[in-house]
């Protein structure tokens, strides 16, 4: 689950303001990765123009009949509205979907970040911070038709793209309301904001529909990742989801504006104690898909869920300190990675 808060945030008009004035800096790095906005089309158009997304709609609908939408391949027929551990049948759940202007400035923009907040998830993260939406269910089932009709209403409300948040168990539900979408008019940014807990069949899946892949690589360690997330396999299922997101889309670029138009962004929550797996990463991200990949190193760890409540997770019941959150900059730094997401002072 993305640890931005689904609640929605709004910013008072001085930080508007200097959010607006500072919206390239990182993210266009001086106009190297710049690309007009108006040569911009939308992947996802020309696969509907192509035929390309109905073969994929079609592909997609097959993986629900036995799931392996994601890497837990529970093998269960979600025609029948069976569930896994996702918690979703048949249908897509949404919990909301709203303006967010609490994403990184070259994704909110002045309108903010087209957000749809899908219930359920494939993780099982101890530390969630949006643990009512993963975990606790809720949410409202949304036919194919009724999912496109939210796409087009957070068009019509000016955001600057459309960001499906933990879409990793919903993929092929996504893909089945797109073309409706399309055909009412849809013209925004598709971002895919994951946990990056993906097979590489829906990745797969995604070529050529996905401008903007958003990615939160959460640990680099096994035992970590079975303690923490309960998948054991997540490093490496993370790994390969993002090598193939580069190679589709490759690192990020800006229109004038400084607003994402198409690449990767990587997102990674500094984690108390766990700056080991933070400079892994780091030195991954730069080594294998590129040094001028996009990071946003995030600070805002809280204790929450069951970090709070069980005792066995006591190490991760405290703040992040400061100290922890420097190195992790200075791991950055090391590591040759210098895109760097920039939030204005008290933003985070």
């Amino acid at each position: 689950m993305g640890e931005e808060s689904a609640r929605h945030m709004s910013l008072n008009p001085q930080t508007q303001h200097k959010a607006r004035r500072g919206l390239a800096r990182a993210a266009s790095a001086g106009g190297r990765f710049v690309r007009a906005r108006r040569d911009f089309v939308p992947a996802y158009l020309k696969a509907y123009e192509s035929g390309q997304l109905a073969q994929k709609v079609a592909a997609a609908r097959e993986c629900l009949a036995a799931c392996r939408v994601c890497p837990r391949d529970c093998g269960v027929n979600r025609w029948d509205n069976k569930t896994g551990v996702c918690r979703t049948g048949r249908y897509a759940r949404v919990y909301s979907a709203f303006p967010h202007f609490g994403e990184e400035d070259c994704l909110r923009g002045r309108n903010g970040s087209g957000t749809i907040f899908f219930a359920g998830c494939n993780l099982g993260c101890v530390f969630c911070q949006n643990y009512e939406i993963s975990q606790l269910g809720g949410g409202c089932e949304l036919e194919p038709s009724r999912l496109a009709a939210v796409m087009l209403r957070l068009q019509k409300e000016g955001c600057h793209n459309l960001n499906l948040v933990t879409p990793e168990h919903v993929v092929p539900q996504v893909l089945e309301a797109l073309p409706l979408a399309i055909e009412g008019g849809l013209r925004l940014p598709l971002v895919y904001n994951t946990g990056a807990y993906d097979s590489l069949e829906s990745i797969h899946s995604l070529d050529g529909l996905v401008d903007i892949y958003m990615p939160d690589f959460k640990l680099w360690d096994e035992q970590a990742s079975a303690r923490y997330l309960r998948a054991r396999d997540y490093p490496e299922a993370a790994r390969l989801a993002l090598l193939a997101m580069h190679r589709q889309v490759g690192v990020l670029q800006v229109d004038e504006d400084g607003l994402a138009l198409r690449g990767v962004l990587v997102r990674h929550l500094v984690m108390p104690g766990l700056l080991e797996d933070t400079r892994s990463i780091l030195s991954w991200l730069a080594n294998e898909l590129s040094p001028d990949t996009y990071v946003n190193l995030m600070d805002q760890y809280r204790p929450a869920h069951k970090v709070t409540t069980e005792v066995q997770f006591a190490e991760l019941n405290r703040p992040l300190w400061r100290s922890e959150f420097r190195q992790a900059m200075e791991h950055a730094s090391a590591a040759g990675l210098w895109r760097l997401d920039a939030r204005e002072p008290g933003s985070r």
